[in-house]
């Protein structure tokens, strides 16, 4: 498959600018005006909807962790960088009509759910295509306590029975966020004949021997420095006994994860968000050249992310060579919410790349 880099720059409409112009740009401004109040307030409809999901499930988690109040978390073939223009966004359906694969599956990261798409599934089915949410076991509305998770096989179960009940001959496109590249990686391993195309999203794309947690050593310490003095760690089986999960305090998760996120989005995330399995986290994962080797990769660089800095975001890149590369300007660790107008755009390029 040939290297081919593509720039492409993108125009900030007017909205964003407020910038003057000529009478016409007058009207066209009232125009993007109502529109953009009108996207403003399906967006509210759905940010209720999620809340009100994550309260229920916020319920439900207090009997597996009690904290769950307390926690708020080569060079590419195609390189483009994005700033999410507010604009009309209309979305028309017959541009994906044709398309071979429609499913999209996401995939959450450390902590998350299924709920955190919530802005992009919406965009998605808007435009055609058939996203698929997925809650990894101890995560989201799972039961399983994550405490109790101890391999990533058990942790990626849910997505794997998601892959093992397709059809036959269906495939999609398997989309991971952070730490939910590990997952990804790991059914590309399983089942490369039934996933068209990978996208990470600031997210973990490891190497074959190499454990999720790695990505993070630059900025969290070794592995084995970070499991003795770590004060994020969960012992839940006693403090003699090795740690099975970690979690961050919220002013932390705001910092990391959330420092351009708006705040309705960080109040979802802070009553939302779940305990980490450590035991996944520290699995090296097995990865083959005759199967994750000839998969369709793709990386979305996140550039305002204090959680997965954009060096070692560009690190990952270099030494796995995706197949195309994406930039998202003024993104934090959390696209979805930060920007998610320009994640819509990207996914939607690439799932009409043939």
């Amino acid at each position: 498959m040939g290297n081919r880099v593509i720039c492409m720059k993108k125009k900030d409409v007017a909205i964003r600018t407020g910038g003057g112009g000529g009478g016409g740009d007058g009207s066209r401004s009232k125009r993007v005006s109502r529109s953009q109040r009108k996207l403003l307030g399906d967006e509210e409809m759905l940010h209720r909807r999620a809340l009100s999901m994550a309260i229920h499930q916020a319920q439900l988690s207090q009997r597996f962790d009690g904290s769950v109040s307390r926690r708020v978390g080569s060079t590419s073939s195609r390189r483009q960088t994005l700033s999410d223009p507010f604009s009309n966004n209309k979305q028309v359906p017959d541009l994906v009509e044709s398309l071979a694969v429609k499913k999209v599956v996401l995939v959450h990261g450390e902590g998350f759910g299924a709920w955190c798409w919530y802005k992009t599934v919406a965009s998605l089915e808007e435009c055609g295509l058939s996203p698929v949410t997925v809650d990894l076991a101890g995560s989201g509305f799972s039961m399983a306590d994550p405490n109790s998770v101890s391999t990533l096989e058990e942790y990626s179960k849910p997505l794997i029975k998601l892959l093992q009940n397709l059809p036959e001959e269906e495939k999609v496109i398997l989309v991971g966020h952070s730490t939910g590249g590990a997952c990804i990686s790991y059914a590309l391993e399983l089942f490369p004949e039934k996933i068209s195309k990978a996208v990470f999203i600031c997210a973990t794309m490891v190497s074959d021997g190499q454990r999720p947690f790695d990505v993070y050593a630059d900025q969290l310490g070794s592995a084995e420095r970070f499991m003795k003095e770590s004060q994020f760690l969960i012992h839940r089986n006693g403090k003699d006994k090795p740690a099975t999960g970690f979690t961050f305090e919220k002013q932390h998760m705001k910092s990391l994860y959330f420092n351009q996120s708006p705040n309705k989005d960080i109040a979802l995330s802070m009553i939302s968000m779940r305990a980490v399995p450590l035991g996944p986290m520290m699995e090296k994962l097995s990865l083959s050249a005759e199967r994750y080797g000839k998969s369709r990769r793709f990386y979305v660089q996140t550039l305002d992310d204090f959680a997965l800095s954009p060096d070692v975001q560009e690190k990952l890149v270099r030494e796995n060579s995706p197949e195309g590369v994406y930039k998202i300007k003024g993104s934090d660790h959390c696209p979805f919410f930060s920007k998610p107008q320009s994640l819509h755009k990207i996914l939607l390029e690439i799932a009409q790349i043939p």
